[in-house]
């Protein structure tokens, strides 16, 4: 990946007097596949919004090669968007879809034909160039969105939620062909979801955001293995997130125990956030393991079993190929490298006990039986 493409200094925009973005500051690299992930209304299709021209901060700068492009319009940057709804002519089959922009352009015929069959090559819809898009399903309607946005080979593509109409096989499908199209292309992509998973399988660098604030920036690996802070820790994928003390580099203690874990740089004593994923706890005997505590709910997952287990009154979640019992006690075993410490925020104690998870259970449960029974 090559230099900054896209450059954001100190962007901040209000709506109605509430702070939207607060001093937002980063860049986005030639070549790089960015996705900003967050819950709704954390800021991030604002920023995609500002990226793409559709809005003007109140203050800060937006750089497009490192020149200064805050005042000029959306159809003047080398960018396009491809939103939720696609926005494809209905009128227009799908051959005259994608050959439209370049037609506003007065490119000669022969130019048209020559980019707009290499852009349904791309996107495996050669066979359908004389399809009318009321005949197309969701996912290859999708992919002329696609072959329109690339046929003017814009530098940057804005992605607001694209998949979120698919269904859930269609849209890993297109997840997949999202990050080959962009591989080949080498055009910077910039996503926004609030889905995780489709964050994590398909980016180079994930922008984790929250109440206008950048939360994280990092690799999939990096945000996963190495949150920051409760909230991306929660957010992305399942957490345990106990309170701990951090005894001195390399030695944390919780749950009344001491634990060896790969962490340094805490001060002495320092109380701080232990992250623990669920995959990654052992179940063992009770008299063996680390900590012991009782089965409250067991969720059959397909390939794994969700078990909620009661840590004196802690809830914990843990995600094993074991099949246990409600009430059965067991204990969880931990190495070094599942125990990640995080220092505290204000997002600490909000997020990593999973009572209310199990009560929801438990609710959904007692619905169910009532609703048998009438």
């Amino acid at each position: 990946m090559g230099k900054p493409i896209i450059q954001l200094k100190n962007i901040s925009i209000s709506f109605d007097g509430e702070k939207i973005l607060d001093n937002l500051d980063m860049s986005i690299r030639d070549g790089e596949f960015v996705t900003f992930l967050g819950p709704s209304g954390c800021g991030k299709t604002t920023t995609l919004r500002i990226i793409g021209g559709f809005l003007k901060p109140d203050s800060g700068d937006i750089l497009f090669e490192g020149v200064k492009v805050n005042g000029l319009p959306a159809h003047k940057r080398e960018v396009n968007t491809i939103f939720q709804k696609y926005a494809l002519f209905t009128h227009l089959n799908v051959y005259d879809n994608v050959a439209f922009g370049l037609r506003i352009q007065k490119r000669s015929e022969e130019e048209i034909k020559k980019t707009v069959m290499e852009m349904l090559s791309m996107v495996n819809l050669t066979n359908f160039m004389n399809r009318d898009i009321s005949l197309l399903s969701g996912g290859q309607q999708q992919r002329v969105a696609i072959a329109r946005a690339l046929a003017n080979h814009p530098k940057v593509l804005l992605l607001d939620e694209p998949l979120g109409a698919l269904d859930l096989k269609l849209r890993k499908d297109m997840q997949s062909e999202l990050k080959k199209i962009q591989q080949k292309t080498g055009i910077t992509f910039i996503l926004v979801t609030h889905d995780q998973e489709e964050a994590l399988s398909m980016s180079d660098t994930i922008v984790v955001m929250d109440k206008g604030n950048i939360q994280q920036i990092g690799t999939p690996q990096d945000i996963y293995n190495e949150p920051k802070n409760a909230f991306v820790a929660d957010f992305i994928g399942e957490s345990n997130i106990i309170d701990g003390v951090m005894l001195e580099d390399y030695r944390v203690k919780f749950d009344g125990r001491e634990f060896k874990c790969l962490d340094k740089g805490f001060m002495k004593n320092e109380p701080v956030d232990v992250v623990i994923r669920p995959e990654d706890i052992g179940v063992i005997s009770p008299d063996k393991g680390h900590i012991s505590g009782t089965v409250t709910s067991v969720t059959f997952k397909g390939g794994y079993n969700e078990i909620i287990v009661d840590v004196n009154g802690f809830k914990w979640m843990i995600e094993t190929t074991k099949y246990l019992h409600e009430n059965e006690i067991i204990g969880m075993t931990l190495q070094p490298n599942d125990i990640h410490i995080m220092k505290k925020s204000e997002y600490s104690g909000e997020f990593g006990d999973y009572s209310a998870f199990s009560d929801e259970i438990y609710e959904e449960q007692i619905e169910k039986m009532e609703e048998e029974k009438n």
